[in-house]
């Protein structure tokens, strides 16, 4: 299993830091599950994660606190919004498919705003 994480985590830090340079993925949910699997196969690898200067302290934040910057709140937000408008405008979706994604969001974000800051 420890070979697994170690894979597991190594795939999930790869796409968060592919993130940090594309806007349209996530950084932080893939360096929180990239540590998670480093919790369970490197303790060298989870300890470069949470000591990097850029990743670090968001990563320690939501491990001790469960907290969401501001910032990454109010990305979430103009994302999502920016997702929905996408699909709204350009893709020819019916409205029970509008209906449901606007509750997906709705509560991704609900979720996202209710984590302290």
């Amino acid at each position: 299993m420890r070979g697994l994480y170690l894979a597991l985590g190594l795939v999930f830090a790869g796409l968060g830091i592919a993130g940090a340079f594309l806007p349209v993925l996530p950084t932080t949910p893939f360096l929180i599950v990239a540590a998670a699997c480093f919790t369970r196969s490197s303790e060298r690898l989870e300890r470069w994660l949470l000591e990097h200067p850029r990743f670090g302290p968001t990563l320690s934040e939501w491990r001790e606190r469960g907290a969401i910057p501001l910032k990454a709140k109010l990305l979430a937000l103009a994302g999502t919004i920016s997702g929905f408008l996408a699909i709204w405008l350009v893709a020819d979706a019916s409205p029970a498919i509008l209906a449901y994604t606007a509750l997906l969001i709705a509560a991704g974000l609900a979720y996202v705003f209710s984590r302290p800051s």
